[in-house]
């Protein structure tokens, strides 16, 4: 047990310093090292002329040290330009082995945010720097002190550029001290890189502006896809209502004893109208779903949208219903195009509900606009009988209440009349349309 015990801890060790995240990890930091080089050689320039350096790579480790110290702030004012953000995400996202979903997206906007990316990017060159530097200087350092105990002109060599080196235990620890620098080399990357992603979440992720921003876009997207989920039910919902009902009247009229071949084929020309009307709704419907547009928003409310009053007779004329309309009480004259689309889209749901629940019953249609409003009014007795399309759970009339709202108006229905009539009485102020 405890030989288990200590194999599987040296394994989990071991994956922790070379496992795959690690390695990721060390890749990511090397590439921190990478973008620091351009910087540290400009600060080796600019330091150049106070210090005994022969170059860049020459003079003392103290020089090594402030070139790097002095590279760091340029370093943090280039990371605040906005676009500084996606490339560090998107390198930290893929190395790091942080959760994709807990970095931003987009251009840092904000100061806050860009004040984040520059002390993640100028923490990133900084441990990447150190590792970078430690990860080609320190492997071949660590072989040649291993070899120490092996060759014995080696030993010379060493002894005369490290004088220390001359001690006598030297070639007995040559190996252990090896591989000891081996093992700390891939404990402070693994140190560095899980340093790096305990911070990637706060200074690589989401502000609260980012948050609302996300917030936004998602409310925007769901009321695009529920206006559009509304014309489809409006849409396609009246021409399966109205569809069906034609179609049972035709076939009770073809199986009656002396059948009225002339009411049959009006019913199937009314059948015929509005499955091609649906079909052309639904494909620009589908057509914006298929789109991945910015506009989508304006572009559901326009073709999406469908027609609007104008076509008014035609769909009176196949809804499959006598439908009374009171042409007294007619708009005098043209209305707001979002006002027109909307109102077309409540008659239509209007008859659909009609057709449900009131079987062929007549409809009386009034459309009045005045005061500044236009006024729809849909009225048709409740006889009691089953309905021809069973209901599909009140989606529509809760349509008819979102489309009112969405332009500032009401909508009210329901039994009247002491339970004889069912009205649907919806009121759209005419500037509802204007944005």
């Amino acid at each position: 047990m405890r030989r288990t015990g200590a194999a599987g801890r040296t394994r989990r060790a071991g994956a922790v310093l070379l496992g795959r995240r690690a390695r990721r990890r060390w890749v990511h930091l090397v590439l921190g090292g990478a973008l620091l080089m351009p910087y540290w050689l400009l600060a080796s320039v600019v330091l150049a002329p106070f210090t005994a350096a022969g170059g860049p790579f020459g003079g003392s480790v103290a020089a090594q040290f402030g070139a790097y110290a002095l590279a760091l702030p340029p370093a943090a004012v280039t990371a605040l330009f906005p676009l500084a953000r996606p490339l560090s995400v998107a390198a930290a996202r893929a190395l790091c082995g942080v959760p994709a979903r807990r970095y931003a997206d987009g251009p840092a906007g904000s100061r806050a945010a860009r004040a984040r990316t520059a002390c993640w990017f100028t923490l990133h060159l900084a441990l990447g720097g150190l590792v970078a530097g430690a990860s080609l200087a320190l492997p071949p350092f660590a072989l040649v002190t291993m070899a120490l105990p092996f060759s014995a002109e080696l030993r010379a060599s060493a002894v005369d550029a490290y004088p220390g080196l001359a001690a006598p235990w030297w070639p007995v620890l040559g190996v252990p001290a090896g591989l000891l620098m081996l093992v700390a080399l891939a404990a402070a990357s693994a140190g560095a890189g899980a340093l790096l992603a305990r911070q990637a979440p706060a200074l690589l992720g989401p502000t609260p502006a980012d948050r609302l921003a996300a917030a936004e876009r998602r409310a925007a997207e769901l009321a695009v896809r529920n206006r559009l989920a509304r014309e489809l039910h409006d849409s396609v919902g009246h021409a399966l209502s109205a569809v069906t009902l034609q179609a049972g009247a035709a076939r009770r009229v073809v199986d009656a004893p002396e059948p009225d071949l002339g009411f049959v084929r009006e019913a199937l020309t009314a059948i015929e109208e509005t499955t091609r009307r649906t079909v052309a709704e639904l494909d620009a419907v589908l057509g914006l779903l298929r789109r991945d547009d910015p506009d989508a928003d304006e572009a559901a409310d326009g073709a999406a949208a469908g027609p609007g009053l104008e076509a008014l007779d035609a769909l009176l004329a196949h809804s499959g219903l006598a439908v009374v309309r009171d042409p007294a009480a007619g708009p005098a004259g043209p209305l707001p195009e979002r006002v027109s689309r909307e109102a077309y889209r409540i008659v239509q749901e209007g008859l659909s509900n009609a057709l449900r629940h009131g079987g062929a019953a007549p409809v009386a249609l009034r459309l009045r606009a005045a005061d500044g409003e236009l006024e729809v009014t849909m009225e048709n007795p409740l006889t009691g009988r089953a309905p021809v399309v069973r209901p599909g759970g009140g989606r529509g009339l809760r349509g008819v209440a979102e489309r009112a709202a969405l332009l500032g108006g009401s909508a009210v229905c329901g039994p009247a009349e002491g339970g004889a009539v069912w009205r649907l009485s919806v009121r759209l102020p005419l500037t509802g349309g204007r944005r």
